[in-house]
């Protein structure tokens, strides 16, 4: 990371950032075309950390993911436009992780549920009771597992950046 200043390396703040953010973005790629879909999702953290997400059973997402399983990902909490004296030195606050892994289609019930289970309690901070048969089965559940992971920040006006030409 070239700003130093701005890297979290606390897993911790990570993993909260993951968890309090609305939505994730997911970028995929096929045949050198690049597809960006932002999702609703859920989080596991721990020794296999992942993100769950739940998906209708056709789309371009996952006819690109059936030829392509490597997806970057990305949430980002705080955005605020800070603004300088001088309009052309700007930024953004903010707070955000980002990371790289292998996206499957979970097809054992029991994971489906627990991916499930972790999209709800990401939204409503409760797992529900019970799904049906039904209900499972023609849900697709999607697992990214998180191989890499970085965050950044940037909470408070910023030094102008050195790399760049002031004026």
């Amino acid at each position: 990371m070239r700003r130093k200043e701005r890297e979290i390396v606390d897993r911790d703040e990570m993993d909260e950032i993951i968890e309090r953010a609305d939505v994730c973005r997911i970028a995929l790629s096929c045949d050198d075309v690049p597809y960006l879909v932002t999702m609703n999702f859920g989080y596991r953290k721990g020794d296999k950390p992942a993100l769950f997400f739940h998906s209708a059973g056709q789309g371009k997402k996952l006819d690109i993911i059936r030829r392509n399983n490597l997806a970057c990902f990305q949430v980002t909490l705080d955005h605020e436009l800070i603004e300088t004296r001088i309009r052309c030195n700007c930024g953004m606050r903010y707070r955000s992780v980002v990371g790289l892994g292998r996206i499957s289609f979970v097809t054992d019930k029991a994971e489906k549920i627990e991916g499930l289970n972790a999209i709800v309690r990401h939204y409503y901070g409760q797992d529900r009771p019970r799904y049906t048969d039904a209900y499972v089965e023609a849900t697709t559940v999607l697992r990214l597992d998180i191989q890499e992971i970085s965050g950044k920040k940037c909470l408070g006006p910023s030094e102008p950046d050195p790399d760049l030409p002031v004026g």
